[in-house]
């Protein structure tokens, strides 16, 4: 196993994502930050953020999530560059239309592409990486959608309740190699992914939260060695439950 530096350079995929650079923000006293996204050169408020919470160091770098062939010689060069890497957030995803999804074969495909295959894409040659050098964390933003899918959403939830048992058991399988993979999962975030959504009536589901309350939790657990953290910790035995209502109860659940 590689030797453990004292701190690494931390690096978000979703440069721009809301939650993302709210967590960057906890986390970014003293080292590089890396944010990748596209259109790189729009970063620049995210790139005062960070540096105003104590990072020596932000760069920015192009990232097409949806360009699964180039992701893996994109975080070898990211790795060479500023590593060895202390953490490593993965936080892009789109909420997609789920009514549209419904009919729309392309739409439905972008969202599970997006936020299922794009994942796998990032996470795989993430973790291989890690591996090499022998520490790290990832950071995997899941969410309560994919516990159990309901109708409301089940075309985001599907990707979400994927992307959670590749989260799952990828963090078994990086087990004693000095990685971890922290999973987040979240309830309803009232911010601008959401935004949409809201602004069509839609009323949020039962203990929403906001970025700033997702970043703190997922902060505290990263801090304290945890491989899963629920926001909020109310939703584990909310959702224990939920998995047992009837079929019938359930498919008539709002969003």
């Amino acid at each position: 196993m590689a030797q453990r530096a004292t701190t690494g350079s931390i690096l978000l995929f979703g440069g721009r994502s809301e939650i993302g650079v709210q967590l960057v923000r906890r986390l970014a006293a003293g080292r590089v930050v890396v944010l990748a996204a596209r259109r790189p050169e729009d970063l620049e408020h995210e790139k005062a953020t960070i540096l105003e919470a104590g990072a020596t160091a932000v760069h920015t770098v192009a990232f097409d999530a949806d360009d699964t062939d180039g992701h893996t010689d994109l975080i070898r060069s990211l790795v060479a560059e500023y590593g060895p890497v202390e953490a490593a957030i993965v936080a892009f995803g789109i909420l997609g239309d789920q009514a549209r999804a419904e009919t729309d074969v392309a739409h439905a495909l972008q969202i599970a592409h997006t936020d299922y295959l794009a994942q796998i894409s990032v996470l795989t040659p993430l973790a291989n990486e890690l591996r090499d050098q022998g520490w790290g964390t990832i950071v995997v933003f899941s969410s309560v959608a994919g516990i159990r899918v309901r109708r409301a959403n089940y075309v985001y939830g599907s990707t979400k309740a994927g992307l959670d048992g590749f989260a799952s058991g990828l963090s078994d399988a990086l087990h004693r190699s000095g990685v971890r993979l922290l999973l987040a999962r979240p309830g309803f975030v009232v911010g601008e992914m959401t935004r949409d959504l809201m602004a069509s009536g839609t009323t949020p589901a039962p203990f929403a939260v906001d970025a700033d309350q997702v970043a703190d939790a997922v902060a505290r657990a990263y801090r304290k060695g945890r491989t899963e953290v629920w926001i909020p910790a109310v939703l584990r035995p909310v959702f224990f439950g939920m998995r047992l209502l009837p079929r019938a109860i359930w498919r008539r659940l709002p969003r």
